[in-house]
């Protein structure tokens, strides 16, 4: 992991600490402590993808590719919506930049844009097509040949895993809304990774070649690994989802939800 992305991390913990206490020492309804343990624990599962030993083995291993991509989309990217970032982030910027973005936020074209971007249908074509492109053979080679397109690609997968899980979590500035085409949108979000697992897991042959000049890999080694990362994403991806749908059906199936039909 590259120095810049590492401060970046650090920066980022800093700030949203900074804003959570402030936060606090005003209103403890608004963001609890769970709230700044599960974006810390978002951001060190991006530290664990990018920059702990399991980095090391990434072009060794596509297994080892596959948990870097999970833990990047599937689980750093809905913790660290979890924390309500934004929150944090209004309350940790000094008070004339606070005030200045809340009223560019305001404004009709600048709404109308952000309500655009986090649109389900957006998202989930955003976080699908980031899935499909980089697991193209020879996209995923180029990943491996060229550090500023691994770069590229590790930081497609959490932007689009923020995108993806946004209309999931609906953190401020949302109008929490639990909604039935939620438990939909998750479950078209599996398709295409049950999709790609299956693939993965049951082909005869080996998919990414270039993982066959790796030190220690013999085409059986390869094939072998190839399978493990399919089932890596098929087992991590349903339980990830299928769990964000139960806790969504839950709290609509809740008799105050239900008053509210």
């Amino acid at each position: 992991m590259s120095p810049v992305a590492l401060t970046a991390l650090a920066v980022s913990a800093v700030v949203y600490l900074r804003g959570w206490f402030a936060l606090r020492s005003t209103s403890t309804r608004i963001v609890q402590p769970w709230h700044a343990g599960s974006f810390l624990l978002g951001l060190f599962a991006i530290w664990l993808a990018l920059a702990s030993r399991i980095a090391a083995y990434d072009h060794h291993f596509l297994a080892v590719h596959m948990i870097q991509h999970l833990l990047l989309m599937s689980i750093a990217a809905p913790l660290i919506l979890l924390g309500q970032p934004l929150i944090a982030l209004a309350h940790a910027l000094p008070s004339s930049l606070s005030d200045g973005a809340g009223r560019a936020l305001r404004r009709p074209a600048t709404y109308r844009l952000g309500t655009a971007l986090v649109a389900p249908l957006w998202c989930w074509i955003a976080a699908t097509m980031a899935l499909v492109v980089w697991h193209v053979p020879a996209a995923l080679t180029l990943t491996m040949q060229s550090h500023a397109w691994h770069a590229v690609a590790k930081a497609s997968f959490v932007v689009t895993g923020l995108l993806f899980w946004w209309p999931v979590v609906q953190p401020w500035p949302s109008v929490p809304a639990p909604r039935w085409s939620t438990v939909l949108y998750l479950f078209l979000a599996m398709l295409p990774c049950d999709i790609l697992s299956a693939f993965l897991v049951f082909s005869e042959r080996i998919a990414y070649s270039s993982y066959l000049s790796m030190p220690g890999h013999t085409s059986l080694s390869v094939l072998e690994d190839q399978e493990i990362a399919g089932a890596l994403m098929w087992t991590v991806v349903t339980l990830v989802y299928l769990t964000a749908g139960t806790i969504v059906a839950t709290r609509l199936l809740s008799p105050r939800a239900l008053e509210a039909v």
